[in-house]
């Protein structure tokens, strides 16, 4: 593991954007047609600059977002950059507030960043300063249409991108819609083919459970989050009483979260959300958790660190693909085969397209 060079914090830039999606993100809660990004630069004293973006989904808490993570720059300007210190540093400053919500958010790019600061310092990929080589981690790629004929037809698209596995969000009215477009998107990538679905936590625990009980018939590779994610009891019900396996974790609040959804049984596989999680150092500590446990681990969006952070998971199992800053980027990930492709470059990956982005500022 290459030894991480002294930098020091300089600067914070934070830019807000509502980005346009090329195509709308249909979901059980409602149709999304901008991804609201922060951008996030940390420059140092040394020249060295690491890059990051955070989500808050909706356009409402975008300003916000963008104001608090601005002013995190007073805390952390003239510190070390190491991501545990400034963790350190700034657990102890939110304490009293709780690091939930847009605070978590915000510390999860601060973190990202100077993970990213410190690999481009040492002039190798993140995932060599996380102990780990650049390899190919299996792709899943995640659907954004939800009626049948159009699930169906995104569906053929990535199969022919090379994707061996797929996501379909369902939901809708009663099983039968459900049905319907599960169906669909079969027929449509045929048998061999993985398909996972997602609810979006749109259900309530007994119709979770008998939902489950026919779609156990449809030879689905998970069913994830049927029902409230931070109901971890009701999810343990669901899983017990359900032959396809459930996944459950892309919103755990950080670390702690994660070993109370272990505890409880809730999940037969595990969704981490580098952003939720606070970061690479949250996403770390989540991994620990789940080997200890023997959960298999998939990722929940960014995929550009989501990739390094795989790589080192002893129990990775897939990304998924949901390219929302991709637009944005000079090089989005790269996909081969159903492989995402870490690059060997220094850092995660992150250089912006300035001219592709600029229409989207805020």
């Amino acid at each position: 593991m290459p030894t991480p060079k002294k930098l020091t914090i300089r600067s914070l830039r934070v830019r807000a954007l509502d980005l346009r999606l090329l195509k709308p993100m249909e979901t059980a809660s409602g149709v999304m047609h901008t991804t609201p990004l922060v951008l996030v630069d940390v420059a140092t004293e040394e020249g060295v600059e690491g890059s990051s973006y955070i989500r808050c989904y909706t356009p409402t808490a975008l300003r916000a977002l963008a104001a608090l993570t601005a002013d995190l720059e007073p805390l952390v300007k003239g510190e070390d950059a190491s991501p545990a210190s400034i963790e350190r540093k700034l657990e102890r400053h939110f304490r009293l507030v709780g690091s939930q919500g847009l605070v978590t958010i915000a510390l999860a790019g601060l973190d990202m960043a100077l993970w990213d600061a410190r690999a481009k310092a040492c002039g190798v990929p993140l995932v060599s300063l996380l102990g780990g080589t650049p390899k190919a981690v299996p792709a899943y790629a995640s659907l954004r249409t939800m009626s049948p004929s159009g699930a169906a037809a995104e569906a053929e698209e990535l199969l022919e991108r090379g994707f061996k596995a797929l996501k379909v969000k369902i939901g809708r009215s009663d099983i039968a819609a459900d049905l319907e477009t599960i169906r669909a998107v079969r027929s449509a990538i045929g048998a061999d083919a993985r398909l996972m679905v997602d609810y979006n936590q749109s259900l309530s625990v007994a119709e979770a459970i008998d939902r489950a009980r026919v779609l156990d018939d449809e030879g689905l590779y998970w069913i994830e989050e049927p029902t409230r994610f931070d109901d971890y009891s009701g999810h343990a019900r669901i899983a017990a009483s359900a032959k396809t396996a459930i996944q459950l974790g892309e919103n755990c609040w950080g670390p702690h979260d994660i070993a109370k959804l272990i505890e409880a049984g809730a999940s037969d596989h595990l969704m981490l959300d580098v952003m939720k999680l606070g970061g690479i150092s949250g996403w770390m500590r989540a991994a620990s958790l789940a080997e200890a446990a023997g959960l298999p681990v998939s990722s929940h969006a960014f995929p550009e660190y989501s990739l390094h952070a795989l790589a080192v998971t002893p129990t990775c199992k897939w990304l998924e693909y949901l390219d929302h800053a991709g637009p944005i980027l000079q090089q989005p990930v790269r996909i081969e085969n159903g492989n995402a492709i870490i690059a060997d470059a220094p850092g995660a990956g992150i250089a912006w397209n300035e001219d592709a982005l600029k229409p989207f500022l805020i």
